[in-house]
């Protein structure tokens, strides 16, 4: 059965490997995927180029999909565009392992897994 993915991206590394595995999986599973790119001015990479990331890591891998830019706070902009879709799942980064092996969730993750309307899974 396809999914029809959202993933969701800021501009950090960590958001460029959740990309990377989400489009192998969603090419081997078959699903739908949507990659929305919200806006962290802190990040390393900016939207323009995390979308230009996320073009050429699709065309590497033989995949399409629907790429976004979302503008204002991060969390509210995924959870409001997840709610507006026909998504099965959302795919965020995140979550770091804290010296005692818990993971640590950014503000971000955090508000997303609170409020998402559909299941999500967490890259890390």
């Amino acid at each position: 059965m396809d999914m029809n993915v959202l993933v969701g991206l800021g501009g950090s590394d960590e958001s460029v490997k959740t990309l990377r595995q989400t489009i192998d999986r969603s090419t081997e599973a078959g699903d739908e995927l949507t990659i929305a790119v919200v806006e962290k001015p802190e990040s390393k990479r900016s939207q323009e180029e995390m979308c230009e990331e996320a073009t050429g890591l699709l065309e590497e891998a033989g995949a399409d999909a629907e790429i976004v830019a979302l503008e204002g706070d991060p969390g509210s902009a995924l959870v409001d565009y997840a709610e507006q879709g026909e998504f099965d799942q959302l795919v965020i980064g995140g979550g770091t392992l804290s010296p005692m092996g818990k993971i640590q969730l950014g503000p971000i993750a955090e508000f997303v897994l609170l409020n998402a309307p559909t299941t999500v899974k967490l890259v890390r």
